[in-house]
C-alpha cells in the first residue's frame, strides 16, 4: 500500500512541470529579422516580406516603412499601428484591423484586402491600385491625395471620408457608402459608382468622364 501512495504522490507532484513543458511555447514571442511580433511592437524598416502574420494581435506597432510585400495579414490587428511609408504591394489581409491606424504614403498595390476594418484610417498619400478593399470600411478616413486606380471596392464604407485630389481612375464603388463624402478635385474617370449612396457627398471640381453614374449635374 505504501509503494502504491507513493508512486500515486510522485506522479501528482511531476504532473504541473510537465503541464508547464507542454504550455511553455504559449508564451514565446515570434521573432522575424529581430522584429518582435507583438502587441506596441518597435521596428521601422524592418523586413517581413512574405511573413505569415494573420492572427496576431499587433496593435500600436511601429511598422513605419516595413517590407510587408506578399505578407499575409488576414484578421491582424494592426489597430492603432504606424504603417507610414511601409510596403503593402500584394498583400493578403482577409478582414484586416487597421482602426485608427496610419498609412501615409504606404504602397498597397494590388493586394487582397477584402473586409479591411479601417475606420479613422490616415492613408493620405497611400496607393492602393489594383488592389481588392471589396466591403471595406473607411468611414472617417483621409484619403487626400491617394491613388486607388483600378481599385475594386464594391460595397465599401467611405461614409464621411476625405478624398480630395484622390485619384479613383477606373475604381469600382459600386454599391458604396459614400454619404457626406469629400470628393473635391478628386479623379473619378472611368468609375464605377450603380446602386452607390451619395447623399450629401461633395464632389467640387471632381473629373467625371466616363463615370458610370456619377453625379454629373452635381
Amino acid at each position: 500500500m505504501k509503494t502504491l501512495i507513493s508512486a500515486t504522490l510522485l506522479a501528482i507532484a511531476a504532473f504541473p512541470a510537465t503541464a508547464t513543458d507542454d504550455m511553455a511555447h504559449l508564451d514565446t514571442v515570434p521573432v522575424i529579422n529581430d522584429c518582435k511580433l507583438q502587441t506596441e511592437t518597435v521596428c521601422p524598416k524592418a523586413d517581413l516580406q512574405g511573413a505569415d502574420l494573420s492572427h496576431m494581435d499587433l496593435r500600436s506597432a511601429d511598422f513605419r516603412g516595413v517590407n510587408l510585400q506578399g505578407a499575409n495579414l488576414s484578421h491582424t490587428n494592426l489597430r492603432g499601428a504606424n504603417l507610414d511609408g511601409a510596403n503593402l504591394d500584394g498583400a493578403t489581409g482577409y478582414r484586416l484591423q487597421l482602426y485608427r491606424a496610419s498609412i501615409r504614403g504606404a504602397k498597397a498595390r494590388n493586394a487582397t484586402l477584402p473586409g479591411l476594418q479601417g475606420e479613422y484610417l490616415f492613408a493620405q498619400g497611400a496607393d492602393f491600385s489594383g488592389s481588392d478593399l471589396s466591403g471595406a470600411n473607411f468611414a472617417f478616413s483621409r484619403f487626400s491625395g491617394a491613388t486607388l486606380i483600378e481599385t475594386k471596392a464594391p460595397f465599401s464604407s467611405f461614409e464621411i471620408a476625405w478624398l480630395p485630389k484622390a485619384n479613383l481612375q477606373g475604381a469600382d464603388l459600386t454599391g458604396s457608402d459614400l454619404q457626406e463624402a469629400k470628393f473635391g478635385h478628386a479623379n473619378l474617370a472611368g468609375a464605377r459608382l450603380s446602386g452607390a449612396r451619395i447623399h450629401f457627398a461633395t464632389f467640387e471640381g471632381t473629373f467625371m468622364e466616363g463615370c458610370t453614374d456619377c453625379p454629373h449635374d452635381w
